[in-house]
C-alpha cells in the first residue's frame, strides 16, 4: 500500500499537470500590462516581425477591440496594423499606423493602402474608435483600436508591418524581407480562436517569432503542449507503478 508521502508526491505531480494544462490553454503569448490598464480576452503571438495581437471580439455587436504590439526598427520609425476587407495581402488594407507626433508623443493615423506604391491618409471603409498608442518597455509600441465588422463576421484578414522612417507625417516604405512579406494572416474570431497563420516564405521570419502561431489544436504551439503534457503523464504513470499502484 502506498505511503502518505508517496500519495502526496503523486498528488503534487497531478496538480502540476492540471495547472500547466489550464495555463497553456488560456494564452498563446506572454502577458502584457498596458499603461491604460486595458485587458483583452485573447492574445496571440503573430508569425512575423516578433509582433503580438491582444484582442476581444464582441459577436453581439460585431466589434473587434485590439492592442497590436510590435517594435519599429528605428527610434523614429512606425508600426502598423490593419484589416483587408477584400483580400489577404497588403494592397487594399485599411491600416492604423502609429508614429511620432510633433511633440515627441505618439499619434495613430488611418491610411488606405491603395497599392504597394500608394497610401492615402483618409477615413477607413469601416468605423473605428478609441484610437490610441503607447510606448512599452523594450522599445515596443502598442496600437489600441476598436473596429466595426460586418454582421455575422467570424474571421478577418489582417496585416501588420513596421518601418524605419517617417517623412512629413507619412510612413515611408518598409523593407521587403521574408519577415515583412509574411506579416499577414486570417484571424479566426469565433470562440476566441487563435489565428491560422499564412505560410512564411523562406526561413523563419525575424528569427525570434514562431514559424506558426498557436491555433485550433493542430498548430506547432499546441503540438508542443501535447508533448509536454504527454511527458507529465508518462512520469505520472511511472511514479504510480513504483509506489505500487
Amino acid at each position: 500500500m502506498a505511503s502518505l508521502s508517496s500519495l502526496a508526491a503523486l498528488s503534487l505531480l497531478l496538480f502540476l499537470f492540471c495547472t500547466d494544462s489550464v495555463r497553456s490553454a488560456t494564452t498563446t503569448c506572454p502577458p502584457q500590462k498596458f499603461k491604460n490598464n486595458k485587458i483583452f480576452a485573447n492574445c496571440t503571438s503573430l508569425p512575423a516581425l516578433s509582433a503580438a495581437l491582444h484582442y476581444t471580439f464582441n459577436a453581439a455587436n460585431s466589434s473587434l477591440s485590439v492592442a497590436f504590439v510590435a517594435a519599429a526598427p528605428a527610434a523614429d520609425g512606425w508600426v502598423g496594423w490593419g484589416i483587408n476587407p477584400n483580400g489577404t495581402g497588403m494592397a487594399g488594407t485599411q491600416a492604423l499606423i502609429a508614429l511620432k507626433a510633433g511633440g515627441g508623443g505618439l499619434v495613430v493615423k488611418t491610411f488606405n493602402l491603395v497599392s504597394y506604391g500608394s497610401i492615402k491618409e483618409e477615413k477607413l471603409s469601416f468605423d473605428v474608435w478609441d484610437l490610441a498608442a503607447e510606448s512599452l518597455s523594450g522599445g515596443a509600441t502598442a496600437i489600441f483600436a476598436s473596429a466595426k465588422l460586418p454582421a455575422g463576421a467570424d474571421q478577418v484578414n489582417h496585416v501588420w508591418q513596421v518601418g524605419a522612417t517617417v517623412t512629413n507625417g507619412v510612413p515611408a516604405k518598409h523593407e521587403f524581407s521574408p519577415a515583412n512579406l509574411a506579416a499577414k494572416e486570417t484571424l479566426q474570431l469565433a470562440g476566441g480562436a487563435a489565428p491560422a497563420p499564412s505560410p512564411a516564405p523562406g526561413s523563419t521570419p525575424g528569427g525570434s517569432a514562431p514559424a506558426s502561431a498557436p491555433g485550433n489544436g493542430t498548430s506547432g504551439g499546441y503540438r508542443m503542449r501535447e508533448i509536454k503534457l504527454g511527458s507529465y503523464l508518462g512520469v505520472f504513470v511511472l511514479l504510480a507503478g513504483l509506489i505500487g499502484f
